[in-house]
């Protein structure tokens, strides 16, 4: 078993705006490319795979944007697949019932940082 990397710095906190477009980067999930994403929603930074539960094809209709029109859910732009920003939870669409991979995120610092595990781990590391 290998350690787990440190926390990895991904974006200053202000890159976030509320309800806005999200920062996306490269991890490896159990040694695998995928792609992630860090947005702020009501106040608080929240992290998951860039992933649809439905079919595994990546969320965002646009780099980093992840959001419906009025900014209230995460909306899969393949298949219309619905999420809560808050929980990963699909609220509607053909993946009702299941949710986003969740990544542990911190904002600490005037900083965003994830927190790798045995199952995702950094796509580089210095």
């Amino acid at each position: 078993m290998s350690p787990v990397p440190p926390a990895q710095d991904l974006c200053p906190s202000d890159a976030l705006a509320e309800s806005g477009k999200a920062h996306v980067f490269d991890l490896l999930e159990y040694g695998k490319p995928v792609r992630g994403f860090v947005l702020r929603f009501e106040g608080r930074v929240v992290g998951y795979l860039n992933r649809c539960a439905h079919v595994p094809t990546e969320l965002d209709w646009k780099e980093g944007e992840f959001l419906d029109g009025p900014r209230e859910w995460i909306i899969c732009s393949i298949h219309g697949a619905t999420y809560d920003p808050r929980t990963g939870y699909c609220v509607a669409g053909p993946c009702a019932g299941r949710s986003l991979k969740p990544l542990q995120v911190q904002e600490r610092d005037g900083r965003v940082y994830w927190y790798p595990r045995e199952d995702l781990a950094p796509a580089f590391c210095d």
